[in-house]
């Protein structure tokens, strides 16, 4: 078993000067379908250990990460999960959605973080620093999150692995999305979403190729099993307005 992940590059960076650290990790990146999901936990100076067995989300059965969420929700000084849907993720990429699922979660919090702590290597919150094609348009779908101010982002490689706030994270964006995935399961069994949780499983594959993209597949991707430029027999208008519903 890994070794459990500590606080100590949080409370560095707290002692560092910021009084509150929003630690970030997504889940759903790499999903076919579904929402792409950013989980944040905030700590502060003051804050004690994380609880007992909180490690990086895909290292824990579904039941412990269950078991874990009230817990990591009464020990963190706040916490929250934004989503971005398929259809957004379709209309501005990936990497634009993660900003608006991030920004999202960043302005459901009850308490505004002077910095942020992020997995991975790729700092997706904060503008880009070029011209961005689609920073106008994620705005405009959701004008309160475009507006949220970003604080400062440190990204780091396997942070959670190392972090046990960034675990922490993780674990809340990770039982949020599954969750949602098995909801959608129920409209739509052929893909097995409530195993897969929207994954390429080889069933998954299968009923693409036989079925093809359902309403809440992310349709602008090259999806595998389904042929370039075969019909699916559902209209992009309908598309849309499913996958609006479900936002």
């Amino acid at each position: 078993m890994s070794q459990a992940p500590t606080l100590r590059v949080e409370r560095a960076m707290l002692r560092g000067g910021l009084t509150h650290l929003a630690a970030c990790d997504e889940v759903g990146r790499g999903a076919l379908c579904g929402p792409v999901t950013i989980g944040m936990v905030v700590i502060s100076e003051t804050t004690r250990t994380a609880p007992q067995g909180v490690r990086d989300s895909k290292l824990l059965t579904p039941e412990a990460r269950v078991r874990l969420v009230p817990r990591i929700r009464r020990w963190a000084v706040c916490s929250a999960v934004g989503h971005a849907t398929p259809v957004e993720i379709d209309e501005i990429g990936i990497i634009a959605a993660l900003r608006l699922a991030g920004r999202r979660a960043l302005a459901q919090l009850a308490v505004r973080p002077d910095g942020v702590l992020l997995d991975g290597n790729h700092d997706y919150l904060s503008d880009p620093a070029q011209d961005d094609l689609f920073g106008d348009r994620v705005a405009s779908v959701l004008p309160s999150a475009g507006e949220v101010a970003v604080p400062p982002v440190t990204t780091m490689i396997k942070a959670d692995l190392r972090c046990a706030a960034v675990a922490a994270a993780s674990i809340l964006a990770k039982t949020e999305r599954d969750a949602l995935m098995v909801e959608l399961h129920d409209g739509h069994p052929d893909y097995g979403w409530a195993d897969n949780k929207g994954y390429a499983s080889p069933a998954h594959i299968e009923a693409l190729g036989r079925l093809g993209p359902s309403i809440h597949h992310r349709r602008s991707w090259s999806l595998p099993g389904v042929v370039p430029g075969v019909p699916t027999g559902i209209p992009p208008e309908a598309v849309l307005a499913g996958l609006e519903s479900d936002s």
